[in-house]
């Protein structure tokens, strides 16, 4: 069976100069309806029809046949149907297929199952389109109409598919100068990436977005006893990339209710063996870890079934550091390979905390905010709760919250019949609660970060050996670190010294944490990520 493609490719283009031959994402425009056609196992014969004499270079470069194209099939208002019969006019074949070279984000594989489906159904046409139903309006007697019965929302109207000039396959005996569309006509629907038809500058920086956008995958892990910052982190990773990550975790360090409600894609593998085997069925060319510790082994073995990929570590004090493309460790300093970013600068804020302002330092303490991240290892909170049911506690109030992780948190809720003591459970609102209080006690991590973006004097405890090793919460960056797992006569002084403290201290502590960019680091780290 011969089919020919035919790509009409004319020079004048008024809305954007130069359409045809600009560069995106690294190729013309007309290389991607041109490769598309050369990459189909069914197109036999590949026909562009220009009057332009770059296009006819970049055509006979990439080895197609070129049509010169007559003035008089150059003007705006020559139809497409008069192209084609023209560039057909001395061949012979079974079907032609015409693909506009403004469509450079459809898939070949696309444009095959097209193919196919004509062949399969005899058809006379098969047109590409977009099933996009709206509540639009038309024109009737001078009036605005409506183009519909009854307004529902856009899931539950009937189709409306409208064409994207991204092919139209059709019989060669029903082409003619004035129409290449026969009696039996269906749709073929394509994805609303491969729908994209380039009329303007808008449509152009969208197709460059869609050309230029690399496969994503996240590996992460988060419990108990790790915590479940790297899941936090990790969420907010995801939401940085204009495409939908797969992020992956192990069942048997993981349960996905620690993810919370989130639509992210979520996939459970079963030890490194099943997910190096996921990575291979989708060739990734960004994959970011999250796990706490990489091994040489374990990245000579990612990169081996992700040769192409750029790897990308987060937190990682493990000699894979090694072998990754870039490393960030906010919570460390250590800055002795190349690619290793350390530091606070690089520290990844939720985004709720972008839009809350810092505290305002009153005269004495009134609040207390209490938290020790997802999971609280030292079970601090319990022991915090339990030496502020004192009477001398009681004209403060001290709010709590126990995370995702936390083991015994029935029991700990008892403490709500205190009248000073709310304890609350996985909330969404961190940032509201955080603002509300006048002092924290919090562990050494992420905690700590939130609360110096919000300018709140802070007791700090670390939760183990790895985060007795975090350096930016620590007394010299504005933060009271008391070390691990302190007595709790420390904790108490401490308490006590702080509910105690002037305005003036209090205001010296808030402007020191302040004075740390925290705000900047998301920006910073997804520059990196796309500067490889």
């Amino acid at each position: 069976m011969k089919i020919v493609a035919v790509i009409p490719a004319r020079a004048g283009s008024k809305g954007i100069p130069n359409k045809n031959i600009r560069i995106i994402a690294g190729h013309p425009l007309v290389y991607y309806s041109i490769k598309n056609a050369l990459s189909s196992k069914y197109i036999t014969d590949v026909i562009v029809t220009t009057d332009s004499q770059e296009v006819k270079i970049i055509a006979n470069q990439m080895g197609v046949n070129v049509k010169i194209r007559d003035n008089s099939l150059c003007t705006d208002e020559v139809t497409l149907d008069s192209v084609i019969a023209d560039a057909i006019k001395d061949i012979k074949c079974d079907y032609v297929v015409t693909m506009q070279p403004t469509s450079p984000t459809l898939q070949s594989s696309t444009l095959d199952k097209a193919i196919e489906y004509a062949i399969n159904n005899d058809l006379d046409t098969v047109i590409s389109a977009i099933n996009a139903p709206h509540l639009s309006w038309g024109e009737c007697d001078g009036n605005k109409v409506p183009n519909y019965k009854e307004r529902l929302n856009r899931q539950y109207l009937p189709p409306c598919y409208l064409e994207t000039g991204a092919f139209l396959i059709s019989k060669y005996s029903i082409v003619t100068p004035k129409t290449r569309i026969g009696k039996k006509v269906d749709i073929f629907e394509v994805s609303e990436n491969e729908a994209l038809d380039i009329d303007n500058f808008t449509d152009l920086r969208s197709a460059a977005a869609v050309l230029e956008e690399s496969s994503v995958a996240i590996y992460v892990n988060g419990n108990n006893l790790r915590g479940v910052g790297h899941i936090y982190r990790a969420l907010e990773i995801a939401d940085e990339f204009y495409v939908k990550p797969d992020i992956y975790y192990d069942i048997n360090q993981t349960k996905v209710e620690i993810f919370g409600d989130t639509t992210h894609k979520l996939i459970p593998v079963n030890g490194i063996a099943e997910l190096f085997e996921r990575c291979k069925e989708n060739n990734y060319k960004i994959f970011i870890n999250d796990i706490l510790t990489t091994s040489i082994d374990y990245m000579i073995g990612l990169k081996s079934v992700l040769p192409d990929a750029k790897i990308i570590n987060f937190e990682d004090d493990g000699e894979g550091i090694i072998k990754a493309d870039l490393v960030f460790n906010a919570l460390f300093e250590d800055k002795s390979l190349p690619q290793v970013y350390a530091g606070e600068k690089y520290y990844i804020s939720g985004k709720t905390f972008m839009f809350y302002e810092p505290i305002i330092i009153k005269d004495k303490v009134e609040k207390v905010f209490i938290s020790f991240g997802g999971a609280d290892p030292q079970n601090y909170s319990d022991r915090i709760l339990n030496l502020i049911t004192k009477d001398e506690y009681k004209k403060y109030e001290f709010i709590v919250v126990l995370g995702r992780a936390k083991k015994n948190v029935d029991s700990l809720m008892a403490y709500n019949d205190y009248e000073n003591i709310t304890v609350l459970y996985d909330v969404s609102n961190m940032p509201e609660l955080m603002s509300q209080c006048d002092i924290a006690i919090t562990s050494r991590g992420r905690t700590g970060y939130e609360l110096a973006m919000l300018g709140i004097p802070t007791i700090s405890m670390a939760q183990n050996k790895r985060e007795e090793k975090h350096g930016f919460v620590c007394n010299e960056n504005g933060f009271t670190y008391i070390g691990l797992n302190p007595d709790d006569e420390i904790i108490e002084s401490n308490l006590r010294l702080y509910l105690d403290m002037s305005k003036k201290s209090r205001t010296k502590f808030h402007q020191k944490l302040l004075s740390h960019n925290l705000r900047e680091g998301r920006k910073r780290v997804i520059n990196l990520i796309n500067s490889l």
